[in-house]
């Protein structure tokens, strides 16, 4: 992590002079790309609820070419999130990119869930990600004629058992980055959800029930859960020039899980698991 000063994929300097604003930037799939965007050369602004996560970020960027500057926020309080922007304003005069990867969900049956605990999860996943968007946009971005919105969402897309909250809030989201890239292109402002499938984070492999740890990868097309430093790759790309088309898109990076559960063929239908494919061979 920290400690590759250079970055595996892109070009040294690449976000050389970019302001980022990267919220959830302690742990998981945030501190990776804080890490990755810290060694293209960009400025990063982190920002989450508790300390202690983002000063381990903090000493991990200490020997990487960019700038990490963090700050504890709750992005539900819509005055601490003003006053979170007016600093990165007073301090960098621009901001070049937020990325909503800040959000939370619990699993349970639907049945279970509390009226609190719904209202939990909508108001870290939709209000959250509205009061940063709207407080980087009206601080930074529509008076600079640019900027891009980068929030991270979830996949697979046709439901979550166990996740209605986190469903609903995501999709929420993605509605959201669609209409703003519409009623924002004037401002020359991009907005863009990246929907992320299972990846092997600490929070992941440590917090959730092992049977789901030890067997999800058996969902998933490719085989296997992804890396944070894949995430991480692609949030990068797109806060580079090299992302500046594109506006409006829900990008899904999980590994196919999206269109189709487990393997191809599976072993019912497959040569090799004694299924049709098997006696059409055998003819």
């Amino acid at each position: 992590m920290g400690e590759n000063v250079r970055s595996e994929i892109f070009r040294e300097g690449l976000l050389d002079g970019r302001v980022i604003v990267l919220s959830g930037a302690g742990t998981g799939l945030g501190r990776e790309s804080a890490l990755e965007m810290l060694r293209l050369g960009a400025t990063v602004v982190g920002c989450g609820r508790r300390p202690e996560p983002l000063e381990e970020t903090a000493a991990l960027a200490e020997d990487l070419p960019g700038s990490f500057e963090h700050r504890t926020l709750d992005i539900r309080d819509d005055e601490g999130v003003d006053a979170f922007f007016d600093g990165v304003m007073e301090r960098h005069g621009r901001l070049d990119t937020l990325v909503n990867n800040a959000g939370g969900q619990f699993l349970s049956p639907a049945e279970a869930i509390s009226p609190k605990g719904f209202r939990t999860v909508i108001e870290l996943n939709v209000t959250g990600t509205w009061l940063m968007t709207h407080a980087a946009a009206t601080k930074a971005f529509i008076p600079q004629e640019s900027g891009a919105v980068l929030s991270v969402t979830l996949s697979p897309h046709n439901g979550m058992p166990g996740m209605v909250h986190s469903g609903a809030a995501r999709a929420a989201v993605e509605n959201m980055m669609r209409t703003l890239s519409i009623e924002w292109s004037r401002f020359n402002i991009r907005t863009c959800a990246i929907a992320a499938g299972q990846f092997a984070t600490d929070t992941f492999v440590n917090k959730y029930p092992k049977v789901m740890v030890d067997s999800v990868g058996q969902t998933i097309p490719m085989g296997r859960t992804g890396e944070s430093e894949e995430m991480a790759w692609l949030l990068a790309f797109l806060a580079s020039e090299a992302g500046a088309f594109h506006s409006g898109s829900v990008i899904t990076l999980d590994g196919a899980r999206d269109n189709w559960f487990g393997p191809w063929p599976p072993a019912m239908v497959s040569a090799e698991g004694g299924g049709p494919l098997a006696e059409e061979r055998r003819k």
